[in-house]
């Protein structure tokens, strides 16, 4: 019994020393990358040193006046998207729980045969804390409803 307590207090001991030398190694890589500086990231990396929901949005074919490529910053608001306040004020009273408010037309869905026009638009980024990447057109009574809906974020169109 005497030789079988000692094997257990040697691995015990063997244990806890491991359990010491892993400590006192975090420790010391720690404080030595305390002592290191951080390297400074442009601020374009970090979306202009700006927090909260961006988009980018790729307008053609809309017309003279619409086409375009828009940042939109909310929250706070801003970018050079041609109505930044409405814009954000739209998608912030779309945006529900549950629910996401780029999605596309559900497969399936009938819809009238009615043509909007060529315009056709790109929605990526993040909102609501969620990636986006969303596109759309005007192509049937559906997708001109869902193009409408995203007005002002979307030009409007006829």
């Amino acid at each position: 019994m005497g030789s079988l307590l000692s094997g257990v207090t040697r691995r015990v001991r063997r244990g806890a020393l491991a359990v010491v030398a892993t400590a006192a190694a975090v420790t010391a890589v720690t404080a030595a990358s305390a002592a290191v500086p951080l390297t400074a990231v442009p601020a374009a990396a970090l979306g202009q040193g700006r927090g909260g929901d961006h988009l980018t949005v790729v307008v053609r074919h809309a017309g003279a006046g619409r086409d375009g490529t828009y940042e939109l910053f909310c929250h706070p608001a801003g970018g050079h998207h041609p109505d930044v306040r409405g814009a954000c004020q739209k998608l912030d009273g779309l945006t529900q729980w549950g629910r996401d408010l780029f999605a596309p037309v559900p497969p399936g869905t009938i819809c009238s045969m009615i043509s909007g026009g060529p315009a056709t638009a790109r929605v990526t980024g993040t909102w609501a804390g969620r990636p986006v990447d969303a596109s759309y057109d005007r192509d049937n009574g559906c997708e001109i409803d869902r193009w409408n809906r995203m007005v002002p974020l979307l030009p409007k169109i006829g």
